[in-house]
């Protein structure tokens, strides 16, 4: 296993550098028409995904309202925990591709 490990060192550090030095940056080639729809549909499926985790919580809390009254004990917390994950990667969604990609 070292072995391959340092073959594999020895090969990347033979791979000469790109031209300018550092990592390429490629360009965008994309139509400025596809682009715009892209965003539009892109914008919609992010509110649909805020909409949607603000009514997971909203549809949880009443689960425990529900469940509190009648004096039964459930599992919410790890349907809240759920939920409030989900709602925390719809929001970093956007922002972590436009990071990576831009």
């Amino acid at each position: 296993m070292s072995s391959l490990l340092l073959e594999a060192s020895n090969f990347l550090a033979a791979t000469p550098a790109p031209a300018g030095g550092g990592v390429p940056q490629p360009v965008s080639g994309a139509p400025g028409e596809l682009t715009g729809k892209v965003n539009t549909v892109l914008g919609i499926v992010a509110w649909a995904g805020t909409a949607a985790g603000v009514l997971g919580v909203l549809v949880t809390g009443a689960m425990m309202a529900v469940s509190l009254k009648r004096g039964e004990s459930s599992e919410h917390m790890s349907r809240l925990g759920m939920v409030l994950g989900g709602c925390v990667l719809v929001a970093t969604a956007g922002p972590l591709v436009s990071f990576v990609f831009a």
